[in-house]
């Protein structure tokens, strides 16, 4: 009798096409795989009118979908002035504004540079943000009112490309939690001129980035087109120290029991707070809290052994 396969475990950077939502890419990814077929997910909904970095999991890195959520994301944007949307985008119900002020570019600058820091940002009423248990979007779409509250976000780069009357180009680079829809809204209040999204293009999710990403065609979405461009887990926690155990305190992390650090080059450079608990061999166990000055690695999150394996499922026809 042959061993049991191997856990199917991973990330894939996809380059998400326009006209696509993020729940068709990754039904393209399921269809890869007979069943039983591993749980597949996406960190971080890209709307059709958007493209773009799309990180899907596969098999228990979904788990980790979270971590890869609260990284950095990089975005290219184009804002239309002088009109509004019901999305706060080209896809909505667009309202011209009359007569809208044109702004100079000075103007724009201001506005954009008065978005940055950590700002309170009015989500779209179009999101799926839930209010009572249901998404906005739904209520919205049934005629409904949706109340929603400002909440803070991190903007830390908003920067002019090009200006040319009535499209402005942006590129942001924000946290976790920003609507780029939103950035547009309000910058155009700022200008008095109306704004919304004409197009939008993540190109960075923390580690994962556009020029690596692969596009979710047939062609690419193969089972062994997959297995060979899988991403380890580990880089979901790629912001956060890293950790090796050796065995017997892999099995305690396991337990949920507090280890020890030896006094080695790596715990001291490692400060207290998050990090990335890994077993002998490099895959990723548990998130734990690091204490520094008792040198104690508490684990929070524990994973169990969470690698890039490969079971040779054969493909769907």
């Amino acid at each position: 009798m042959s061993p049991p396969a191997a856990p199917l475990s991973g990330f894939l950077n996809l380059d998400k096409p326009i006209g696509l939502t993020s729940r068709d890419v990754v039904n393209r990814v399921v269809r890869a795989f007979r069943k039983p077929r591993p749980k597949v997910g996406h960190a971080g909904t890209l709307d059709p009118l958007a493209s773009g970095v799309l990180v899907v999991a596969i098999g228990s890195a979904t788990r980790l979908i979270e971590q890869v959520q609260r990284q950095p994301k990089s975005y290219l944007a184009t804002i239309r002035l002088g009109a509004t949307s019901d999305t706060l985008d080209a896809d909505g119900t667009i309202t011209p504004v009359p007569n809208p002020p044109v702004p100079t570019e000075s103007q724009i600058r201001d506005a954009l540079a008065a978005q940055v820091g950590i700002i309170d940002q009015l989500p779209p009423v179009y999101s799926a943000l839930r209010v009572k248990g249901k998404r906005a979007y739904d209520l919205a779409r049934e005629g409904k009112s949706v109340e929603l509250v400002p909440r803070p976000v991190r903007i830390d780069q908003l920067n002019l490309i090009r200006f040319e009357w009535p499209f402005l180009e942006i590129a942001v680079e924000c946290g976790s939690g920003t609507y780029i829809r939103s950035i547009a809204r309000d910058v155009g209040d700022d200008l008095g001129c109306g704004g919304l999204i004409t197009t939008l293009r993540r190109t960075r999710i923390g580690p994962f980035r556009v020029d690596d990403a692969t596009p979710p065609d047939p062609a690419f979405l193969s089972f062994d087109s997959i297995i060979g461009r899988l991403r380890s887990p580990l880089d979901a926690v790629s912001d956060r120290p890293h950790i090796y155990v050796n065995a017997g305190q892999a099995a305690a992390i396991e337990r949920g029991q507090a280890i020890e650090v030896s006094s080695t080059d790596l715990a001291s450079e490692i400060d207290a707070g998050e990090v990335a608990i890994c077993s002998p061999d490099g895959s990723l166990l548990a998130l734990g809290e690091f204490n520094r000055s008792a040198r104690i690695v508490q684990p929070r999150r524990v994973f169990g052994v969470c690698s890039t394996h490969a079971s040779r499922s054969p493909e769907s026809t």
